[in-house]
């Protein structure tokens, strides 16, 4: 059993990428386009600076193993990410979460080695710009 089933209960699904929806061919993720009135031209003087597609891109931490919104979409692609590494074994007493854009490894590892590859692992991952092992117990 690998990562992702132990913790997600759920297989491999076809086209799944840890790259954030950004495979070749693939389309770019984002949510349903907000269709509004056209501003004035008050309004657009006071228009935050962020433009209308910006505010519907899907955050990298939340985009699923397929592209899809999902709000553990980084956990996801993190554990696709370990069962795709021939180097890495489930490590069934290894849990991956996250806080935002933050990988959250919780458990216990056998060495630091493996630690160390996993966080490795982890931060190769569209969306992690972190990784915390705060609650990670080696031996």
């Amino acid at each position: 059993m690998g990562f992702l089933k132990r913790i997600f209960k759920q297989d491999k699904p076809a086209g799944a990428s840890i790259t954030a929806g950004r495979r070749p061919g693939a389309k770019k993720a984002s949510t349903p386009k907000k269709t509004a009135a056209a501003p004035t031209a008050a309004a657009a003087n006071n228009a935050p600076s962020s433009s209308p597609a910006a505010e519907n891109e899907i955050p990298l931490c939340k985009i699923g193993l397929t592209g899809e919104f999902d709000e553990s979409g980084l956990a996801k692609r993190v554990t696709l990410a370990f069962d795709e590494d021939s180097q890495l074994d489930d490590v069934e007493t290894l849990w991956v979460a996250q806080l935002s854009s933050k990988v959250v490894l919780k458990g216990k590892v056998p060495s630091q080695a493996i630690l160390d590859k996993m966080i490795a692992v982890a931060k190769d991952v569209d969306g992690a710009t972190a990784v915390d092992t705060s609650q990670v117990e080696i031996g």
